[in-house]
């Protein structure tokens, strides 16, 4: 398994949110890997197996998502910034969407 997964939910489809662009990136907005989430709106891996401690971001192409969708919204991209711990052994950023809202939290 990854080091970094991610999960993102369409709340206005009540659905996985499928082919949504991610991003992982050092805070410093060095690139260290992309991925487009699955028929179940997950990305299983992204990144490397292991992190080093620092600040590192994860940015979801939402506007494409809905555009895709023929849906107006608010927010084009959400960027999720996070603290990684080396001793930690996984990071699970989930996305819950709505083209005027969104909320994230650490997963399991």
């Amino acid at each position: 398994m990854s080091y970094v997964t991610a999960h993102v939910l369409d709340s206005v489809a009540g659905a996985p949110a499928r082919g949504v662009t991610v991003v992982l990136e050092t805070a410093g907005g060095e690139p260290l890997a992309t991925a487009v989430t699955d028929d179940d709106g997950r990305v299983p891996e992204l990144g490397p197996e292991t992190l080093e401690s620092g600040d590192y971001r994860i940015t979801f192409a939402t506007g494409e998502y809905f555009a895709g969708h023929n849906q107006p919204t608010f927010y084009p991209y959400v960027t999720v910034t996070f603290t990684v711990q080396a001793q930690e052994k996984h990071y699970h950023v989930p996305l819950l969407l709505s083209p005027f809202a969104f909320s994230t939290y650490r997963g399991s």
